[in-house]
C-alpha cells in the first residue's frame, strides 16, 4: 500500500498532526495496488488497493501547546 509523506505542525500537549502539505509519496511497487507506478494501467481487478496506507508524519515545527480543535473543546466544556 503507497503512503503520503506529509509535513506539518505536532501539538505536543495533545499530541495530533496538522499536515500542511503532501511532500512525496512512498510507493509500495505493488502491481495490486492502484497508486503505485507497478499497477497495470488496463487492470480490472476488483480486489486491488485503491486508498493510501497511513500517512507518514514529518514535523516541521512542534508546539508546546493543545492543537486548535483541542483548545475548541475544552472551552466548550467549560
Amino acid at each position: 500500500m503507497c503512503k503520503q509523506i506529509a509535513e506539518g505542525t505536532r501539538w505536543l500537549k495533545c499530541g495530533h498532526f496538522q499536515r500542511h502539505l503532501v511532500v512525496a509519496i512512498m510507493d509500495c511497487d505493488s502491481a495490486r495496488c492502484e497508486r503505485s507506478y507497478r499497477h497495470p494501467p488496463n487492470c480490472r481487478q476488483p480486489n486491488c488497493t485503491k486508498n493510501f496506507g497511513d500517512e507518514i508524519q514529518r514535523s516541521v515545527d512542534d508546539v508546546n501547546e493543545f492543537c486548535f480543535q483541542c483548545r475548541m473543546a475544552m472551552s466548550r466544556r467549560r
